[in-house]
């Protein structure tokens, strides 16, 4: 069951790490690419790709946070919850008695 668990916690964390990455790619395209962003297909997958953590960060910030900050509290959250999940993990080998790296 442990094992189970700790493959959660790995595949979760590991999805935030892609989230997060994703929104690094955008925004890294976004200051290239310039006005000629939004003919962009690259950056059109991208903005596909994020736009789950992107509603999800709309929906728990207040909104008198402007939309154009969305993306850098998107990006932050995603940290802070690949942050805890490996600290979960940890905790979870510690209690188990295994050694995790």
């Amino acid at each position: 069951m442990v094992i189970i668990e700790l493959q959660i916690l790995s595949v979760l964390r590991a999805l935030a790490e892609i989230a997060g990455m994703f929104i690094l790619a955008q925004g890294l395209l976004f200051m290239l690419a310039g006005g000629s962003r939004e003919k962009n297909i690259i950056f059109q997958l991208f903005r596909i790709i994020t736009r789950p953590a992107m509603l999800a960060t709309r929906f728990i910030t207040p909104k008198m946070i402007a939309d154009k900050y969305i993306p850098f509290a998107a990006f932050f959250l995603l940290l802070l919850l690949w942050i805890f999940l490996a600290y979960v993990r940890q905790v979870v080998c510690e209690l188990n008695g295994l050694v995790c790296v």
